[in-house]
């Protein structure tokens, strides 16, 4: 397959405090990323609370999804789970659904050697039939992927494209340049790291899987398209626009404050799940000032 490279805008997934999926919210929320015409849909990612939501939950949100949004935009679907076979079975459901591809991390109460990590990927990949995005996410899966593993993995049949964690900025190139060295010249390379994305974008990643896109895909959608037609500065203009936000983020997660901004926007008016607490009522005044402040336009 062809990888829907640029943006991928990811949505939370509003659910109620027993896990079910706010359908009517949910398809709210994705007709929104699809009528701002991002380039993807990352649903049920990290920001999706992909592992609090059973798999029934789970199947629920993507049939509504791809239901509002048809073949409008590509999805790509969270199918990370602790045990191998029921990665596949999430994939398998993703695949019937009509997702285009599948976002797959290491995620383990157990600490995973690479050998481990390997074998649960490609039998994902191969027992399933979807296109797999690695999802590196060392911060939450304390597993790191080596240039070694990615370069195996970029082998097998069906895995695509990559997920990274944010680079420093002085960083960016080297590790894009090393990356390209070892994967096949259509594997799709990306960034997550939303205060950190610019940069690797405008140094030549193919995707930008953003957070802060699933709320205000269109300022997000300026900085893929000027740093894909090599006008760092107008990229880089943007992306200054969003440093309040950025700084929020580093200091109260972007899970969280982008619950708050989706509830203080009225976009939707849901919790994250427990045992993640809701910001407290200074920490929500705070990024209502900073909301406040931005930009106009911003916010669309």
């Amino acid at each position: 397959m062809t990888f829907p490279n640029g943006l991928c805008a990811f949505p939370i997934t509003p659910a109620d405090h027993a896990g079910r999926v706010d359908i009517a919210a949910l398809r709210r929320l994705v007709a929104r990323l699809s009528d701002a015409q991002v380039d993807s849909i990352g649903l049920l990612g990290s920001t999706g609370v992909y592992m609090y939501l059973t798999r029934d939950e789970r199947r629920r949100a993507v049939e509504a999804a791809l239901d509002e949004i048809g073949s409008r935009t590509p999805v790509v679907v969270g199918i990370g789970a602790l045990r191998t076979d029921e990665a596949v079975g999430l994939a398998q459901d993703a695949r019937a659904i009509g997702a285009a591809a599948g976002l797959l991390s290491a995620v383990s109460y157990t600490p995973l050697a690479d050998e481990e990590v390997f074998v649960h990927f490609s039998t994902v990949a191969r027992e399933s039939g979807l296109p797999i995005v690695i999802y590196d996410n060392p911060g939450t899966t304390r597993f790191r992927f080596t240039p070694e593993l990615v370069a195996r993995l970029a082998a097998v049949p069906g895995i695509v494209a990559i997920k990274n964690p944010g680079w420093e900025p002085d960083e960016t190139a080297r590790h894009l340049a090393g990356q390209r060295g070892i994967v096949p010249a259509a594997f799709s390379i990306g960034c997550s790291g939303d205060w950190m994305a610019t940069e690797t974008m405008i140094a030549g990643a193919d995707t930008w899987y953003s957070v802060l896109a699933g709320l205000f895909p269109e300022v997000c959608l300026g900085i893929v398209t000027a740093a894909q037609h090599g006008d760092a500065a107008e990229a880089r203009r943007l992306d200054a626009a969003l440093a309040p936000l950025w700084n929020l983020f580093r200091q109260f997660s972007s899970l969280r404050v982008v619950y708050a901004l989706a509830d203080l926007l009225d976009i939707c008016h849901v919790e994250p799940p427990r045992p993640i607490l809701p910001l407290p009522d200074a920490a929500k005044q705070q990024v209502a000032e900073t909301l406040a402040r931005l930009p106009a336009g911003i916010t669309r």
